[in-house]
């Protein structure tokens, strides 16, 4: 019983996939128009983003045992902390006069500490390359300070500056055409695939069965006129005869 369950879903996929293969078309279309569509969107209507990276290095400037490196190891998940904090984020828009509040600064800050480091990243994407790297700059002085005066610790060492001269991060065009083409090719198959599996309409002996499940006791053979080779006109013109040679007649 169960290996007859598992021919009929066998069969069942192999119908599936020739049904797809017969609307080859369509799914190649709506391929197509939906990756040419993801691809105008991402390089004509999509503004750019750039991003600038400002590093702090967290350790004492005085370095007297083993505990003082893994002070500053542990220290650096507080100060990610802090930078990401209220006070530093409005104390760079004030220093910078950027018209926005410390909420949507804080969207386009990622801080990052790489791993067995007491490095902070501070990132910083914007659509203006030079603005972003004027925001890690001053993100990175008013951390710097902040940590100093509020947490009683050395300050923290810029030991890099952002920079304004990268590609645009985002969006990836690339990426977002090849999304959208298996986006258009599954959408399609999606709506072949639910129409076919929708579709109750017997067209076979052996939809009978399967639809149904009811077993087929005879079929009637398909009645075909054969052509005596004569065509309808040349009918025509002996019905048309046999007509006149009877009113002949009477």
């Amino acid at each position: 019983m169960q290996l007859e369950k598992d021919e009929e879903i066998e069969i069942d996929l192999k119908e599936l996939f020739f049904e797809l293969l017969g609307h080859w078309k369509t799914l190649l279309a709506s391929t197509v128009m939906v990756a040419a569509i993801a691809l105008i969107v991402s390089r004509f209507i999509l503004v750019p983003q750039y991003e600038s990276t400002s590093a702090l290095y967290v350790l004492s400037n005085s370095i007297t045992s083993l505990a003082d490196i893994q002070i500053g190891t542990s220290l650096t998940y507080d100060y990610m902390v802090v930078v990401e904090g209220r006070p530093v984020l409005e104390q760079v828009i004030e220093n910078l006069d950027l018209e926005e509040n410390y909420a949507s600064l804080g969207e386009k800050i990622s801080l990052n500490n790489p791993s067995n480091s007491r490095i902070l990243e501070i990132t910083v994407t914007d659509k203006d390359p030079d603005r972003a790297k004027e925001i890690a700059d001053e993100m990175a002085v008013v951390a710097s300070d902040y940590i100093a005066l509020k947490m009683d610790q050395s300050s923290p060492t810029i030991i890099q500056n952002g920079y304004a001269d990268g590609a645009p991060v985002s969006p990836n065009v690339m990426r977002n055409t090849l999304i959208g083409a298996l986006a258009g090719f599954f959408l399609a198959a999606a709506v072949i695939i639910i129409t076919y599996l929708l579709n109750d309409t017997i067209m076979t002996s052996e939809d009978v069965e399967k639809k149904l499940g009811l077993n087929l006791l005879g079929t009637l053979p398909e009645v075909v006129h054969e052509d005596d080779g004569e065509n309808t006109g040349q009918k025509k013109r002996k019905r048309k005869k046999k007509s006149e040679s009877s009113s002949g007649q009477n």
